[in-house]
């Protein structure tokens, strides 16, 4: 052995300065460095591994590919290689390529505890669970530690999670797997607490809660310790399943005698209560009530124990909120129950006046009472405020008639009023003149609050935050409700002023961006969402905030930016969640490996990764593909198919945070959960349009066309009927998700102006965007129909060159008009324009593309015409009218474009001066227009001579 580690230092030496490079992520010297090496040492296989690292990370990804798979073919057993190996299949994202590689070195050496583990964690980062079994059990037997009996144990519960059949689930892999650890149970081999978790996992999978509950409460329960009322938590969970009410309640109860501020155990004690009086129990003669001991079953004895809390609680030295807040809950209860018993408890006006005058100086008072004002009539609700605002002590000074507090206690007491008078409509029921003039107060509370927060740092909030947020929400109601246009304008002042005293407040950062979007000046959004500094999760949760607006707003390369971080998240997601699960396999946290794979399912069904993926790979055609030849090469790397559909419609998931904003509305003007439903509705619906409109983009290409008369069998082997079969089946599913569309929009959906966004549906349908681009995709089954029947189709093809002309100046006609109007000494955007004219971009590029195809399909049909001609000798047969429409679309397509173009040019002014200089609508269309449609001899057509700069009689811009 001593003799074997001396052999292996000289090349541990050798290595380091090759990694020492990759480290640093100067790849290049590690690739020469290596080379270097391996001519001296052409043996040296993880010399080899390591430059094969480097040429992935400069992008050579087939020769570091080739380069491992020589090494790979060699089954290397040495602890290097094998290491370099994995980290380079993990950068490739070819994890199952792992596997082979460990499998190959178990067999060499079949006795390793080392490579066996790695075995086994290789197969856990594809999902191979059941050889995870097997290999778990070899460890097993080769070493026979606990850990690697049990990781053995949890891959059949995986086994039992993925599998498809519930049934086979439940009668093969979760008895197997309790069979396995009640062999250790009995040979009392149970060693650590994972363990014993496993085991209750098991037990309460398999439903038998009866002997999950026997486990906790017996010795093996003992070794439950870890987490705090670990065991007791347990408990309470089996008793629920099994519905045993009476140690529920017994349990709940002697927990709050230990702590009586947890509420989760109120909300137990309560539950259990109203059980046993529903099934009318009472206690056994002579026996104890129950288990856990005694037992409350009545609403006297539940409004007794509430009350000795309270009491409790004054002689506490630390003030504690559960006890008031769990008599305000057994109230409702009883209310909702219809019960006389309610006055025993008091007023909860009272009770919540009383609450106020103990913690009302505490950020969490709002929030506790906004659960219980629905107790409060609503004749009171004036009465109510007035009463709290009598106690809080507040000053008159000479510069301001309004009472202002004296101290930050004072100042948090008044907020939480001002917050609860928002949530009980008392501002809602204003005027104008009253909204304004508490908007004026608002913002003379918020600047005197300034004062008590000038020690603060910059990542901390101001303690006067909260009034400017209400400010501005007051009027948000005055723009969106009474069309007042100076509102918003104030609004943004307001906001922009809270954020350069309180730099770090997100609500500041995230109301900005929901105006600015509404308004349509995007340019401050991208620096405002940044800032945000969004992480991991957040990109799913938040992320529609810029992708909803990004590209509708015409800021191509911001949407561009935006996708991609969203997209590099969910990519990453894979990886990273595997890692997580091979963490929780070392340590022991078995109860955490199916949350891992909810997590990762999550999201990958995530509705907005399946929007962000869609959207960004319409973008990249947009911005890239501005002739046939490189539309084609783009779908080609992105492996777009017309025939396959990986969305996974069934299983979306929307995991967007709809109250990331605070709200201080009522419940009748709050977002609804039929508000969430309906807003997935018609994201969902927005998808599928936008995703059929990819799927038949990427299927043009494809539709290659003969000149010659089809024969039918041939067309069924070669294929191309199915292409054009294809692209059919996918027009008419496009016109059912526009029907299904349309018939939501007729809903006419009012979201609240903080709840979600509405997608870009509506301007899709109303602005002509969607008929232009359903007729162009019509006008391809046509045209390749032509040389299959004749003449027959040349009138319709003709009419709808002409039909498409006047969707498409109809359309532009809509783009026109002034970004922003000033009436009366009021500024108002019209962001609906921008839209306009983004949707229009992408109509003429779709329209661009299919005119390419049309050209392909019409040339050679003419030269075969002209060939048929020359041999009959015939000089006065007519040309099929077909070649005149074409020509005389395109002509009227280029003169379209340029009108565009124009109109872009002069909207320039109005866009500097908004700071909108940004605006890329006008490169983007340029970019489509750039190149002609079609390029050869210019007398081809009609024997005129073509564009004097690109001679393409075609052309519909020429640009230099």
């Amino acid at each position: 052995m001593a003799a074997r580690g001396h052999v292996q230092d000289p090349n541990d030496r050798r290595l380091r300065p090759i990694y020492d490079y990759l480290d640093n992520g100067n790849n290049k010297m590690a690739i020469q460095q290596a080379d270097k090496l391996l001519k001296k040492h052409k043996d040296l296989h993880c010399a080899k591994v390591l430059k094969a690292i480097g040429l992935q990370r400069t992008g050579k990804q087939d020769e570091a590919y080739a380069l491992a798979q020589e090494v790979a073919a060699l089954e290397p057993t040495d602890d290097n290689s094998l290491q370099a190996l994995t980290i380079l299949y993990r950068e490739m994202h070819r994890p199952e390529l792992v596997t082979k590689l460990y499998e190959a070195a178990v067999k060499k050496v079949p006795n390793s505890e080392e490579y066996h583990s790695h075995l086994f964690m290789a197969y856990a980062r594809v999902g191979e669970y059941k050889k995870m079994q097997q290999a778990g059990m070899a460890l097993y037997k080769i070493v026979p530690k606990n850990p690697y009996y049990f990781w053995s144990v949890m891959s059949l519960i995986m086994q039992s999670i993925s599998a498809q059949d519930e049934n086979l689930s439940k009668t093969m892999f979760l008895p197997l797997a309790e069979r396995m650890v009640e062999k250790m149970v009995k040979e009392d081999k149970i060693e650590a607490e994972a363990e014993v978790e496993l085991y209750y996992m098991i037990l309460e999978r398999l439903e038998k809660y009866q002997e999950a509950l026997d486990v906790v409460r017996g010795k093996l329960g003992e070794k439950l310790t870890s987490e705090l009322q670990s065991r007791e938590n347990k408990c309470m969970a089996m008793y629920k399943k099994l519905c045993r009410w009476p140690e529920c309640n017994a349990l709940s109860r002697r927990l709050l005698l230990k702590n009586s501020d947890d509420w989760q155990f109120y909300i137990t004690y309560f539950d259990s209560v109203f059980q046993l009086i529903d099934e009318s129990w009472t206690p056994p003669l002579e026996e104890e009530h129950s288990l856990e001991g005694e037992v409350h079953y009545s609403i006297e004895q539940a409004v007794k124990f509430i009350e000795e809390r309270i009491t409790e609680e004054s002689k506490s030295t630390r003030p504690l909120r559960g006890p008031y807040l769990a008599k305000l809950e057994l109230i409702r209860r009883l209310r909702c129950r219809g019960c006389n018993d309610e006055y025993k408890l008091g007023d909860p006006e009272e009770l919540m006046f009383q609450y106020f005058k103990k913690f009302g100086d505490k950020p969490c008072c709002f929030t506790d009472l906004k659960v219980f004002v629905d107790l409060l009539p609503s004749s009171q609700y004036t009465k109510f405020i007035s009463q709290l605002l009598e106690v809080i002590p507040l000053s008159s000074t000479t510069e301001s008639e309004i009472a202002l507090p004296a101290d930050i206690k004072a100042l948090q007491q008044h907020l939480c009023v001002v917050q609860l008078s928002r949530l009980l409509g008392i501002y809602h029921a204003m005027d104008k003149k009253q909204k304004l003039t508490v908007v004026r107060e608002l913002m003379l509370r918020y600047h005197h609050g300034l004062e008590f927060g000038k020690t603060c740092l910059k990542t901390e909030l101001q303690f006067s935050d909260y009034y400017c947020l209400l400010a501005v929400h007051l009027l948000l109601d005055l723009w969106l409700e009474e069309g007042e246009e100076m509102a918003v304008w104030q609004c943004l002042t307001l906001l922009e002023e809270g954020l350069s005293h309180s730099p770090s407040n997100a609500q500041f950062k995230l109301l900005l961006i929901r105006i600015y979007c509404r308004l349509g000046a995007f340019e401050p959004v991208a620096e405002l969402y940044s800032s945000l500094d969004a992480k991991h999760i957040q990109h799913d949760t938040i992320g529609y905030l810029l992708t909803r607006y990004a590209e509708s707003l015409g800021h191509y390369a911001a949407a561009s930016q935006s996708c991609n971080f969203a997209l590099r998240f969910f990519h990453s997601n894979q990886k990273d969640t595997s890692e997580y699960i091979i963490q929780a396999y070392k340590y022991g946290a078995f109860e955490k490996i199916p949350e891992f794979i909810a997590f990762r399912n999550r999201l990958n069904s995530s509705l907005h990764f399946a929007q962000v993926r869609t959207e960004r790979m319409l973008l990249d055609l947009l911005l890239e593909a501005n002739i046939s030849s490189s539309l084609e090469e783009s779908i080609k790397s992105m492996s777009l198919s017309p025939e396959e559909d990986d969305i996974p419609w069934k299983d979306l998931r929307d995991n967007r945070d709809l109250t990331v904003l605070f709200n201080w509305d009522p419940k009748d003007r709050d977002i609804s959960e039929e508000h969430r439903k309906l807003s997935l509705e018609e994201e969902t619906l927005w998808l599928r349009i936008r995703s059929l409109t990819l799927r038949l983009v990427s299927g043009l290409p494809t539709l290659s066309h003969s000149i010659q008369p089809k024969n039918s069998e041939k067309t069924a082997e070669n294929g191309v009927s199915s292409k054009i079969d294809t692209i059919r089946s996918l027009l008419q599913q496009l016109e059912a998700a526009v029907d299904s569309g349309k018939k939501f929009l007729e809903q006419k959906i009012q979201y609240p102006v903080l709840g979600p966004p509405p997608t870009r549906m509506a301007g899709f349908f109303s602005n002509g965007s969607c008929q232009c681009q359903t007729s162009l995709f019509y006008l391809v089954s046509d045209i390749y129909e032509l040389d299959t029947n004749g003449l027959e189709v040349q009138e319709r093809i003709g009419n709808s060159f002409k039909s498409l002309i006047e969707r498409l100046t109809d359309l532009f006609n809509k783009c026109k008009g002034d970004l922003i109007e000033v009436r009366d000494g009021t500024l108002k955007t019209q962001p609906n324009l921008l839209e306009n004219l983004v949707f229009f971009v992408e109509t003429i590029s779709i329209t661009q593309w299919v005119s390419s195809y049309c050209d392909g399909v019409l040339r050679p049909f003419k030269s075969n015409l002209q060939k048929k001609k020359k041999k009959k000798k015939e000089t006065n047969v007519a040309m099929p009218p077909v070649f005149t429409h074409f020509l005389d679309y395109v002509t009227e397509l280029q003169t379209l474009t340029s009108n565009v173009i124009d109109h872009i040019k002069g909207l320039e002014i109005i866009l500097t001066a908004l700071k909108l200089e940004e605006l890329s609508l006008k490169d983007t269309l340029l970019l489509q227009v750039r190149t002609s449609i079609i390029r050869d001899d210019t007398e081809f057509w009609n024997g005129e001579l073509g564009c004097d700069v690109c001679d393409s009689i075609c052309c519909l811009i020429c640009l230099q």
